[in-house]
């Protein structure tokens, strides 16, 4: 079987982004099938390409499937005109694709929603089967978040939503909430699959230096976030219990904030501006460089803005590569997420702008390191029996390989 594979954010584990894609393409390779992954040009992404682009196109062989790179710049400090753009033009190229390529099956993932648009055109031009994969609901979270406020613009999205979900032959969603808002717009649940974001076991088992910033010291309790520092993430939440933290003179914990994105410019101001010195921002790093830090790492820290939306309908990477990574992990939202720590024992689940509370859990890991560790101990038991990478994508792979049958 040969599957057009379409992530407009796809990356190797050289770069700093996720990764599911890459290891679902391996899985799909493994089992014999074929597979074309076109992508952009993704800020902290690594493609595997280094050849120049030939008419804002460049293609190649990249552990062992073929990728298709569109001169696309993609950042997460890119304005939102200028994001829209890029994902309306990589759309617009990816319905070429979807004409003029040879495959058995096309598949593609969001974000953005407009990755569905090739899917549609190849359903019901080309009469392939199509599978959509939904990473979070749109235009659901944006609403939400208040992100898109224009009723014209929210309605094209719902329309798109709703003609990339009917048009699917089979959906993949990687929370409970994101399956259920399928299913609220009338999909049956048949034809849906839940496959989470996975945990890659052997990257973060593997030996490797640990290794922490210059301003983290040994005997400090190094609390991690890794990932994105945009409006979603609400990351003012960590400076607010960081300011509790230095009001309270415990100095001996550290919150490091590693990545990049649209609003670490403001976090910086904040910090210098209140003099937080238990606040460490760090660059973005690799999957094999984040396992290092992972290894010397107390505590990961899932932190998102406090939008119900969010509550069921995200699946974060960060969170399965801190269970993984066996670290435990403290939750500043409630949610499916939250209600899995406090079922494992793997964690803390603290209430949403409550700066008081995320501190006390902090002191509390300081304070008891041994039951930090059977919390993370705990995390990666999870890890291993429920979140396993191989297990997940072996998952994947039947669902889509259903759909050809």
């Amino acid at each position: 079987m040969r599957v057009l594979y379409f992530h407009q954010h796809f990356s190797t584990p050289k770069g700093s982004a996720g990764i599911r894609s890459y290891e679902m393409a391996r899985r799909l390779i493994a089992r014999g099938h074929e597979v074309i992954m076109v992508c952009g040009s993704y800020g902290g992404g690594q493609t595997g390409l280094a050849t120049p682009f030939v008419k804002g196109c460049r293609r190649g062989l990249v552990a062992g499937m073929e990728v298709i790179e569109f001169d696309l710049a993609y950042s997460n400090t890119d304005g939102l005109a200028k994001r829209a753009g890029t994902f309306i033009k990589f759309a617009v190229r990816s319905i070429g694709l979807a004409f003029t390529e040879r495959y058995d099956v096309l598949f593609a993932t969001t974000t953005p929603l407009t990755a569905g648009i090739p899917g549609i055109f190849a359903r019901w031009l080309r009469a392939k089967p199509f599978v959509f994969e939904v990473r979070d609901l749109w235009p659901e979270l944006p609403r939400a978040m208040g992100v898109i406020r224009n009723p014209i613009v929210l309605g094209a999205l719902s329309m798109l939503e709703w003609a990339s979900y009917r048009s699917a032959h089979r959906l993949i969603g990687l929370s409970p909430g994101i399956v259920d808002g399928i299913a609220h717009r009338g999909v049956p649940r048949q034809r849906v699959a839940l496959v989470p974001n996975g945990c890659d076991l052997e990257i973060f088992a593997a030996e490797v230096t640990p290794w922490r910033p210059a301003q983290v010291q040994a005997t400090d309790l190094m609390a991690v976030f890794a990932g994105t520092h945009g409006l979603a993430n609400g990351l003012d939440a960590v400076l607010d219990a960081a300011a509790e933290l230095k009001r309270r003179g415990r100095n001996d914990i550290k919150l490091l904030l590693i990545g990049q994105g649209k609003l670490k410019p403001g976090l910086q101001a904040r910090v210098e501006r209140d003099g937080l010195s238990n606040v460490v921002f760090h660059e973005p790093v690799n999957k094999a460089r984040l396992a290092g830090l992972m290894a010397a790492t107390d505590l990961g820290l899932q932190i998102l803005a406090n939008v119900p939306a969010f509550y069921y309908g995200t699946s974060p990477n960060k969170f399965f590569d801190y269970i993984a990574a066996g670290l435990p992990v403290l939750n500043n939202y409630p949610g499916w997420l939250a209600e899995m720590i406090g079922e494992h024992r793997c964690g803390f689940a603290v209430p949403p702008d409550d700066p008081v509370a995320f501190a006390d859990a902090l002191e509390a890991a300081a304070t008891d390191r041994d039951a930090l560790k059977v919390m993370g101990s705990q995390g990666r038991a999870l890890a291993e029996k429920e979140f396993s990478r191989t297990l997940l994508a072996d998952r994947w792979v039947d669902w889509i390989e259903e759909v050809r049958r």
